[in-house]
């Protein structure tokens, strides 16, 4: 591991010990190998004053909900360290009274809750303290006999703990261990299971003190094993399969998940050893990591088919570990996998968010890899069950857990929309990401590449008339993010106004081929797996034309018609599986590319009136946009309609030939 700092940089903050304490802090926090999605912290001890002109010793921690990576001043808690110090030394202390006396005692009561390990790091008398989770450390740590091997590896000034709990208890083994002890031995501690400390006053020693010591410990791992083996995969992912396993995991977590699905070359070799079952089941990488990951993984087969039994097994498999743990004042967490072995595929990762996923998969990558490493060490060998479950249920991270409850409607959701470059389909893409849902967003036009650039939309440039390309795009939706629950059927062209008697076999069976036939093609292709979404809803955008058409726009209107009409025989049809199927007939949208400012000039001086009137002109006199087109899907999506289906909704503005 290579040290980070750049002399040139620290010297421009060399006099303020908060700014060096943030700099050094994000350099730990860029290395993924030691600190991983908001791991580890931090702290500064610094003397100032307070109201009354008094010296103060305080001391700056991480607080709660930072992450080291992109931490900032503010992300840090001034608390009292005589306080702490003094809570050192107390017999015993809960975690509920712990975490109030240490709000207690901060200097600012609007800065975030104070690590749970303030405390530890208060008592080590160094200016700087800097604690990861580095994971060649807790690799070796993590096998049959890790304690002698980690002994080994970082010498005598390094202190071995034994491990207890993080917080409050951690901090009082360490404070009992190290009486009598001179500090200025040691260079740091390795908590076995758990993690690294390291501390100086000077912010730079303490930092590359920090990577001396993984360093070795990765130097260590590298004389001791082999590579681990890489394989790429030619196997087809079961997208039945994945989708069902979605729908499963969503229903035992009580709402929407993705399943982001990992067939790397590492991920797909490491599902394909033969011992993978046993060697994935012992345990997580740090108990820290357990509040994401859960104890255990669920193993699927890879000659499951679409059985997904497996999930019920793991939820049951869950249940008894709680009922052999819990106390009888706890409350058993869903029983829903967050992170799946798939044999001969790869890996699976399960979130509400696809943050919450994404940082899961990440947790499962290092994971696999230490696996792989301590079983060439001899074993790989987590904390006992009985341990592991104390951290997941340990009351301080139940209140992380607890947090933010309230969600937007659409989390965990992932929808289709088609025409979604511009005009409707492009707000009801912006609309359905408001409301928190995935998005794949698909449209013939090549701006549709880079049109959105968040990672919650899956941009796919392809033609709807093309049978192939629409079959791919929802078999890449449901590959991206797990599955499909909301498809909103909405590209569509005018095309030419023609009388019958004059109207060309193209204009006729360009119309069909887009306004109808791959709206057809598109729900023959999504309907499999719709019927394994989460309260799932077709929404089909047709249009005014089919209850009041006009001359001129025959091959246009009877294609919408007849995408009205099948949408009323796909009610029917899907009605038994749940699936609810609803139709907006827009009119006078025209914030779309359809619609030129001289196209709006011409036809509101043919009226005789202003293009501001032209635009309102309707029973309600006011103007429709995409956003209210929008606004009705998402509410046709989601629990609006819930008990809707067959309906045909105008979003007009009123329009007197339709009433």
């Amino acid at each position: 591991m290579k040290t980070l700092w750049s002399d040139t940089n620290a010297e421009k903050i060399t006099n303020d010990p908060l700014q060096l304490r943030v700099y050094s802090s994000r350099l730990l926090g860029q290395s993924p190998e030691l600190v991983l999605h908001g791991g580890g912290n931090t702290s500064v001890k610094i003397t100032e004053k307070n109201l009354f002109g008094e010296d103060e010793e305080i001391l700056y921690v991480k607080g709660s909900g930072w992450d080291l990576a992109t931490i900032e001043a503010e992300g840090f808690a001034p608390v009292r360290l005589n306080i702490l110090q003094h809570m050192a030394s107390l017999d015993q202390l809960s975690d509920s009274d712990m975490v109030r006396m240490q709000r207690a005692a901060m200097s600012n009561p609007y800065a975030p809750n104070p690590s749970v390990e303030a405390v530890l790091h208060a008592i080590i008398p160094f200016r700087f303290v800097d604690h990861t989770h580095a994971d060649a450390v807790v690799t070796i740590t993590n096998t049959a006999d890790g304690e002698e091997r980690i002994k080994q590896v970082v010498g005598d000034r390094v202190l071995i703990v034994p491990y207890v709990m993080p917080g409050f208890i951690l901090a009082k083994k360490i404070f009992e261990m190290t009486r009598d002890i001179n500090w200025a031995d040691y260079d740091g501690m390795v908590l076995l299971n758990h993690g690294v400390f390291t501390f100086d006053d000077d912010a730079k020693a303490s930092y590359e003190k920090m990577i001396r010591l993984v360093s070795v410990a990765e130097d260590y791992i590298a004389a001791q094993t082999t590579a681990i083996a890489c394989a790429d995969s030619n196997v087809k992912t079961d997208l039945q399969l994945l989708a069902r396993t979605r729908k499963k995991a969503s229903a035992l977590r009580g709402t929407a998940v993705y399943a982001l699905s990992d067939n790397s070359p590492e991920s797909y070799a490491f599902a394909s050893l033969d011992n993978v079952d046993t060697i994935a089941s012992r345990g997580p990488l740090t108990p820290d990591h357990i509040i994401r990951t859960k104890q255990l993984p669920l193993i699927i087969h890879e000659n499951t088919g679409h059985d997904v039994t497996e999930v019920d097994e793991y939820a049951d498999a869950y249940r008894a570990y709680f009922d052999r743990n819990a106390d009888a004042h706890q409350h058993c967490l869903d029983p829903s996998p967050r992170w799946a072995v798939w044999k001969k595929q790869g890996l699976i990762s399960f979130g509400t968010t696809l943050k919450e996923a994404r940082i899961i998969s990440d947790i499962s990558r290092h994971t696999i890899k230490a696996i792989q490493l301590a079983e060439q060490l001899g074993g790989w060998q987590a904390l006992p069950e009985k341990d592991l479950f104390d951290m997941e249920y340990w009351e301080l991270e139940q209140a992380k857990l607890n947090k933010n409850k309230k969600h937007p409607e659409f989390q965990g959701k992932i929808a289709l929309v088609t025409g979604a470059a511009s005009g409707i389909g492009r707000a009801c893409v912006e609309a359905l990401l408001e409301k928190g849902a995935a998005v794949a967003a698909l449209d013939i036009d090549p701006s549709i590449n880079g049109l959105f650039n968040r990672k919650d939309v899956l941009e796919i440039n392809a033609d709807v008339s093309d049978d192939t390309a629409l079959k791919n795009a929802v078999e890449k939706t449901v590959q991206h993010f797990g599955g499909l629950d909301i498809l909103v059927t909405n590209a569509g062209i005018f095309t030419a106004n023609e009388n019958i008697e004059y109207m060309s076999d193209d204009t006729w069976q360009r119309s069909m081929d887009i306004n109808l036939t791959s709206h057809q093609r598109l729900m023959k292709y999504c309907i499999p797996f719709l019927r394994h979404g989460i309260d799932p809803a077709i929404v089909i955008i047709a249009s005014k034309n089919v209850p009041a058409p006009g001359p001129g726009a025959a091959a246009y209107s009877a294609a919408k018609a007849g995408l009205t009409q099948l949408a009323r025989v796909a009610a029917f049809e899907l009605g038994k599986d749940n699936i609810r199927v609803n139709t907006i007939h827009p009119n006078a949208v025209f914030d779309t590319g359809v619609w030129t400012d001289d196209m709006l000039e011409g036809r509101a001086k043919s009226y005789g009136i202003s293009v501001d009137e032209y635009k309102a002109n309707n029973v309600l006199h006011t103007a429709v946009t995409s956003k209210n087109v929008a606004a009705m899907m998402c509410a046709m999506a989601g629990e609006t309609f819930a008990k809707t289906t067959g309906a045909q909704v105008p979003v007009d503005g009123g329009n007197e030939r339709v009433i």
